[in-house]
């Protein structure tokens, strides 16, 4: 048995069959801010496929970073007037209680950028000698018209790539680029920002480049399993991760790509910057029960956007206590697993989880492998 899952660069459902070692990447968060409804359902997500490869047999190893140094956190820790590792450490405290509420497996590894400055500097030398980079007004770029490849991943034109390259940081007016679309690997500090030392001068890293590296670190491998995150991600920053990844190695970067639809509040596409949020943490401190909040989440598919209304949350409660009524049991676990096998669909697995309980069954076996402890 084995599942199927939706690949973004082959934009079609198809077979996911790795090894008895299922390697996995999923970008985390950058932390200057609390884990919103957004975060969560990503992280849901991928939390839930590593429930049904367990379920399936496998071991699997999970990494997830934590962007610890880059423009936003900066920006955030120069206005509350504080150092950026110290908004880190709090922020970071506080997105991993909301986690464990979550009933989130352990990750294998949650690794900082700012602990991987040497790998980092290391990748950029290995694009720099295999010719896919090159430095220019004290930074060093990515070469996107060296590699063809670029633009594979997303699927999307010139214009498009512009278009996100301008709203997501990709600094498209930059003077010192052969092309706009060209990324920074390695760029100077400003005087109040955190400096290291380089081959190309001082400075700090591009947002691109730390992934390559500690997904190769940790997972010590050139190509991984399975790469995820949420849609925004797919570009710049998958695309750029992927094809800086294969010029340094040779060696594409993941087998399989999976991204997690958003999560709107008010209309739009939940962010930090809209501010149209709705926190986990409020959300628990408001009394609701982190299991109802994480069956909220499940009740959608990963691939299909969604609106939050704290109405879904009275939803929650009656079906938690139904399922929690229901007692101890494996009723619909054949159906749950195949709705699971068939690109993730935890709807279907949620509504057999439902019907089982009409039939008078418990489900807690069921209920487990979305995550939802009864």
């Amino acid at each position: 048995m084995s599942m199927r899952l939706y690949d973004t660069a082959r934009r079609s459902v198809v077979a996911f069959e790795p090894g008895p070692v299922v390697t996995m990447y999923t970008c985390g968060v950058t932390p200057y801010d609390t884990t919103h409804i957004g975060h969560a359902a990503c992280f849901v997500t991928y939390d839930v496929v590593q429930r049904r490869l367990r379920d399936l047999g496998h071991e699997t190893r999970c990494v997830r970073n934590v962007t610890d140094v880059d423009d936003s956190i900066l920006a955030k820790a120069r206005q509350l007037g504080i150092h950026y590792l110290d908004l880190a450490a709090a922020e970071m405290k506080k997105f991993d209680t909301d986690m464990e509420a979550l009933g989130q497996l352990p990750s294998y590894a949650e690794p900082r950028a700012t602990s991987a400055i040497a790998d980092i500097l290391g990748f950029i030398a290995m694009v720099l000698d295999t010719g896919h980079a090159y430095e220019s007004g004290g930074s060093v770029y990515f070469d996107v018209s060296s590699f063809p490849k670029f633009g594979q991943l997303s699927g999307y034109s010139r214009e498009q790539m512009l278009e996100y390259a301008a709203e997501r940081g990709g600094n498209v007016e930059d003077p010192n680029k052969r092309d706009p679309l060209d990324f920074v690997l390695w760029h100077p500090s400003l005087p109040d920002e955190p400096s290291w030392e380089s081959l190309w001068g001082a400075g700090r890293p591009g947002w691109h480049i730390e992934c390559s590296a500690l997904c190769m670190r940790e997972l010590g491998t050139t190509t991984i399993d399975l790469h995820g995150g949420g849609e925004d991600l797919i570009f710049p920053h998958h695309e750029s991760e992927a094809a800086q990844s294969e010029a340094a190695t040779g060696e594409p970067l993941a087998r399989h790509w999976m991204h997690q639809a958003y999560v709107k509040m008010d209309g739009v596409k939940m962010s930090k910057s809209l501010g149209n949020l709705r926190y986990v943490s409020a959300l628990i401190n408001e009394g609701w029960d982190p299991m109802v909040i994480r069956l909220v989440i499940v009740s959608h598919h990963y691939r299909d956007g969604w609106e939050w209304f704290d109405s879904l949350l009275d939803e929650g409660v009656e079906r938690l206590a139904r399922w929690r009524a229901a007692g101890v049991g494996d009723g619909g676990l054949a159906e749950v697993r195949a709705a699971l096998d068939n690109d993730l669909d935890m709807p279907a697995a949620v509504a057999a989880i439902d019907a089982a309980t009409a039939r008078g069954e418990g489900v807690s076996t069921s209920a487990a492998l979305l995550g939802i402890v009864l």
